[in-house]
């Protein structure tokens, strides 16, 4: 999704917010937040379905005879066909209920959020943006300082032009324009000190590969 230009547009746009605030922004790209079940699901229906159909063509007298190894291939290859079916990102999304993709996101951006140290930050005061690009869905986190002074709800609209400009093709658009959103927030209630602003986190996107 980021080539090394991309990167390192993302990058500038980290510390360019951070210069105004004693918060850290860590922007965190995964290919995928959990394990969904559609895959096993599409294949067990299949395998079930070639085994009903196989039996009802014998037992009609229509002239067809499995033996059993044919008969076992068949389920098998029908649940290997349904798996890697199921396994395809339009599919898995189709297949899979919003609301329990939702809980993936948020789940896999909590374990982010502390695998990152986000919560370890000075101020209590770390913000990760986090896409997570099978479930093309957005989530914002921020730390306990933040959340004190700031509602929820204002992430929302962070997170849906974010979004939308992933749907748009301009992911790195929309992720420098998330970031500085977010660094505007927190240069609100975390303004820097001038001689104190530490670099805590890193600058630079984290892609993680699985």
């Amino acid at each position: 999704m980021f080539s090394v230009e991309d990167r390192q547009k993302i990058r500038e746009a980290v510390i360019a917010a951070e210069e105004r605030t004693l918060g850290e922004i860590v922007p965190v790209v995964v290919p995928v937040s959990g394990r969904y079940e559609a895959p096993h699901l599409l294949g067990a229906l299949l395998a079930l379905l070639v085994l009903s159909g196989m039996l009802m063509l014998e037992r009609e007298g229509w002239g067809f005879s499995y033996s059993p190894a044919v008969t076992l291939l068949s389920v098998v290859l029908a649940y290997v066909l349904g798996n890697v079916l199921g396994s395809l990102p339009v599919i898995l999304r189709w297949l899979t209920p919003d609301d329990h993709m939702d809980l993936q996101v948020r789940r896999r951006a909590e374990a982010a959020f502390y695998e990152l140290g986000l919560h370890k930050t000075r101020e209590a005061s770390g913000i990760l943006i986090m896409i997570s690009q099978l479930e093309r869905r957005v989530q914002i986190l921020a730390d306990r300082a933040i959340d004190e002074k700031v509602p929820p709800k204002t992430w929302d609209a962070v997170v849906e032009q974010l979004v939308q400009a992933m749907k748009e093709g301009r992911p790195t658009d929309g992720l420098c324009r998330a970031i500085k959103q977010c660094g505007e927030l927190l240069a609100v209630h975390f303004p820097a000190r001038p001689g104190d602003n530490p670099d805590e986190l890193g600058d630079d996107l984290i892609q993680e590969d699985r």
